[in-house]
C-alpha cells in the first residue's frame, strides 16, 4: 500500500511539475528560439511549438520503448489516449468554455492530416508491432504536414487568426501570482533572457519526469494488477496533456476558440507521427528489433479514436464550423463513455 501511494503522489507531482516547466519555461524559450531562426508563425507552431506542448508524450514514449521487459504499450497507450483527451475533453471544455466560428480551410487539413496519421497507427497495431516502414511513414508524413502548414495560405485564401498560439504572448496576458512550485522552479532556471539555457535545463527537467512517470505506472499497474496500457490510456494520457489543456482554455477564454481547437489538433498530429515515429526509429535502429503493439486494449482504443475523429469532423459539418455549448456537452459525453469503457474493461 506505501509503494502505491508513493506511485500515485509521485505521478501526480510529476504532472504538476511537467505543467508548470512546459507553461512558464519550455516552450516560451522556444518561441524565443523561433524568432531567432526566423521561422514563420505557422512553420514555428507546427514544428517549435508543437515539441513544446508534447514533449512529455514524447519523452514518455521513448522511455517506455528504450526500456527493458517490453513496456511499449505504456507509449503506445499514452500517444493514444492523449489524443482522445484531446480531441474530445479539451475540444469539449473549449467549446463550453466559448462559443466560436471555425476558420474551415486550417481545420480541414489538420483533420485531413490527423485521418492519415491515426491509419497509420491503426495498420501498425493490427499488424502487431511496428517495423522500420511504420517509423519512416510517420516521420514523413510529419514532413509533409510541415510543408503544408507553410504553404497552406499560398493554396487556399483564409484570414489567419494565429493558429499555433504564441505562448509567450499568452503567458504575458495571464500573469499571476508565483506559487510555492514556481518560486522551486525559479532557483532551478535562468533569466528569461538566456533562453538557450533555458531550453535545455526544460528538456533535462521534462525527461527527468516521464522516466519517473513511466517507472511509476509500471509499479502501479503491477501492484493494481491491471495492464500497463489501461494506466498509460487513462491516467498518463491526461495528465501529460495538462500543458495542451491550459493553453487551449486560456486562448478560448480570450475568444480563440479557433486557436484552441487547432493547437489540441496539430499536438495530436504531432504526438502520433514524431511522438511514436522518433522512438520508433531509434528503437529499431539501434536494437534492430521491431516494436510489439499488440494486445492490452490498444487496438480498441485505437478504432475508437478512429470513430471519435470521424464523430468530431462530421459535428464540426453539422455545425457549419461552428462549436458551442452543445458540441461541448457531446465531446464531454463522449470521452466519459470512453472512460467508462476502460474501466468496466478492468
Amino acid at each position: 500500500m506505501i509503494e502505491l501511494i508513493i506511485s500515485v503522489a509521485a505521478m501526480l507531482l510529476c504532472f504538476v511539475f511537467l505543467a508548470r516547466i512546459c507553461d512558464k519555461f519550455f516552450v516560451a524559450s522556444l518561441d524565443r528560439i523561433s524568432h531567432d531562426l526566423k521561422l514563420s508563425s505557422d512553420a514555428a507552431g507546427a514544428t517549435l511549438m508543437a515539441v513544446g506542448s508534447s514533449a512529455p508524450e514524447l519523452f514518455v514514449a521513448l522511455f517506455a520503448v528504450f526500456r527493458p521487459g517490453d513496456h511499449s504499450a505504456i507509449g503506445i497507450g499514452s500517444i493514444v489516449g492523449s489524443a482522445l483527451f484531446n480531441l474530445l475533453a479539451i475540444g469539449g471544455l473549449v467549446a463550453l468554455v466559448r462559443k466560436s466560428s471555425l476558420t474551415w480551410q486550417p481545420m480541414l487539413r489538420d483533420i485531413l492530416f490527423y485521418f492519415v496519421a491515426v491509419i497509420l497507427l491503426l495498420w501498425g497495431i493490427i499488424d502487431g508491432d511496428f517495423n522500420l516502414t511504420n517509423a519512416v511513414a510517420f516521420l514523413a508524413l510529419y514532413a509533409v504536414y510541415v510543408f503544408a502548414v507553410v504553404n497552406w495560405k499560398k493554396w487556399f485564401t483564409y484570414t489567419d487568426t494565429g493558429h499555433h498560439h504564441n505562448s509567450a504572448a499568452i503567458q504575458e496576458e495571464t500573469d499571476e501570482k508565483p506559487n510555492l512550485i514556481d518560486r522551486f522552479l525559479a532557483i532551478l532556471f535562468p533569466k528569461k533572457e538566456h533562453y538557450y539555457w533555458v531550453f535545455f535545463i526544460a528538456i533535462v527537467l521534462i525527461a527527468g519526469m516521464s522516466w519517473v512517470l513511466v517507472e511509476a505506472a509500471i509499479h502501479v499497474s503491477h501492484i493494481l494488477d491491471i495492464p500497463e496500457s489501461i494506466i498509460a490510456l487513462t491516467v498518463l494520457a491526461a495528465g501529460t496533456s495538462v500543458p495542451d489543456l491550459m493553453s487551449s482554455l486560456i486562448v478560448a477564454k480570450q475568444g480563440r476558440g479557433d486557436m484552441a481547437i487547432s493547437n489540441a489538433i496539430g499536438s495530436n498530429i504531432f504526438d502520433i507521427l514524431v511522438g511514436l515515429g522518433f522512438p520508433f526509429l531509434l528503437v529499431i535502429l539501434i536494437n534492430g528489433n521491431n516494436i510489439v503493439a499488440g494486445g492490452q486494449n490498444l487496438e480498441g482504443s485505437s478504432f475508437i479514436l478512429f470513430a471519435s475523429l470521424i464523430a468530431f469532423t462530421l459535428l464540426l459539418i453539422f455545425k457549419r464550423w461552428n462549436i458551442n455549448w452543445v458540441t461541448g456537452l457531446v465531446l464531454l459525453g463522449m470521452y466519459v463513455i470512453y472512460i467508462a469503457r476502460e474501466i468496466y474493461m478492468l
